[in-house]
């Protein structure tokens, strides 16, 4: 795969020999099993999977590179590069400008970019209609794209589905902006619409049945279905992807739930004339890091610490897996440990910072699992891993644990 040039300072100075040991002994990624860093009184369990991945990596690359090359120009970003707070925030200290916010509300008048500025779409890429907006202005949009390719593959395959006269589902959060993106271009193939999750989905397969009204379906997904959407024959024939960063198990189960209704409907016998059979559009990274928080979770343990960004959709699912089985502490940084009994952390369901207490147990011997999203730099997780261990007694050296691991692994 290959390696982008990025700033050395999100890079981590033992987690990158770690990744590296676990690749050379494990190259087909059959292994999801953590690392454990064993440091006497305190053990982590390091994910196989975590961390920049491929279209972050390579969107990071292309900001950096822009910005060294065009040092006479004004430079915007569409929106957020990814959902990382620090790594937008060195952008902004580079001098580029957000265009606007991650739900497309304007942050700087478009009336004010010049056919000589530079805008840059990120991870996420972006919709149809902002596209034109640029070209309008004589921006090309295309010259300084960080789309990732995994989200281009779920464009072609709603294509793809588009062609066969498909119906596209798509699985994903309507407001999130590479949902926005997936929808615009989609819709322009087929009838497109947006669900969140099975209990959405549960709701539709009721109105395809019958069972519920049209008036309750144009109700319900409000602002979720393309123009023109016809509930009485945009339904017949449907197909499901996703966005990039759901979780697998909840789009198979989508996926596998419209398929009865279509079975019920219509029979077993004249299913493929209703219902595309999909692979799964998931990107490779976020499956391998929902596979890794499958494997960090066989483990015992006292607690999990899942290091991101608090609007990161990836991120979001791995804290929500873990919380069904352990204490789990959702933070931004290490600057969110506060101190030995006192941790600010995220709450996924309020969508708020909280303080919990005493979050690290009074046991001669803790186990704390530990992992992030693919939008956080491995060196907010060794920051991490860092602080906390200053709150342990005796501890042996990091780079003796990791020369011993790494050693144990090429031996």
């Amino acid at each position: 795969m290959k390696q982008f040039d990025i700033p050395q300072f999100y890079r981590s100075s033992f987690i990158t020999r770690i990744k590296n040991s676990r690749k050379d002994d494990d190259p087909k990624k059959k292994d999801y099993s953590p690392t454990l860093l064993d440091f006497g009184p305190v053990r982590f369990y390091l994910a196989r999977h975590f961390g920049f991945c491929y279209g972050v990596e390579n969107a990071i690359e292309i900001a950096y590179s822009t910005v060294e090359e065009n040092p006479d120009k004004r430079i915007f970003l569409l929106s957020e590069m990814i959902h990382n707070p620090g790594v937008n925030d060195d952008l902004n200290k580079m001098g580029i400008k957000f265009l606007m916010d991650t739900s497309g509300n304007e942050l700087i008048d478009w009336n004010e970019l010049t056919a000589d500025d530079i805008v840059i779409i990120p991870a996420f890429g972006t919709t149809i209609e902002i596209e034109k907006k640029l070209n309008d202005k004589g921006i090309n949009p295309y010259q300084y794209d960080t789309t990732c390719p995994f989200v281009e593959k779920v464009w072609n395959r709603s294509s793809a589905l588009g062609t066969d006269d498909c119906t596209i589902i798509i699985h994903g959060k309507h407001l999130h902006e590479e949902t926005r993106a997936t929808f615009s271009h989609s819709q322009t193939s087929a009838p497109s619409l947006i669900v969140k999750d099975l209990n959405e989905v549960k709701i539709l397969g009721s109105i395809i049945l019958g069972k519920k009204n049209e008036n309750e379906f144009y109700s319900f997904f409000d602002s979720k279905y393309s123009i023109g959407f016809n509930v009485g024959k945009d339904l017949e024939k449907i197909g499901v992807v996703n966005q990039t960063t759901m979780l697998a198990t909840e789009t198979q189960e989508i996926a596998d739930h419209l398929k009865s209704v279509m079975i019920e409907k219509y029979g077993v016998e004249n299913l493929n004339d209703h219902f595309a059979d999909t692979r799964d559009t998931l990107c490779y990274a976020t499956n391998d890091n929902q596979e890794a928080t499958y494997g960090l979770l066989k483990v015992d343990a006292d607690l999990a610490i899942v290091v991101g960004g608090y609007n990161s959709s990836n991120t979001g699912h791995i804290v929500e897996l873990c919380q069904e089985k352990l204490p789990t502490y959702f933070i931004l940084s290490e600057e969110k440990i506060l101190e030995v009994n006192e941790i600010l952390h995220f709450d996924i369901q309020t969508k708020q910072e909280k303080i919990t207490k005493k979050y690290l147990p009074q046991a001669k011997s803790v186990s704390i699992l530990l992992t992030s999203g693919a939008s956080c730099p491995d060196a907010a997780v060794e920051s991490v891993l860092r602080k906390l261990l200053l709150f342990f007694d005796e501890t042996k050296y990091v780079d003796d644990v990791v020369e011993a691991i790494t050693v144990n692994m090429n031996g």
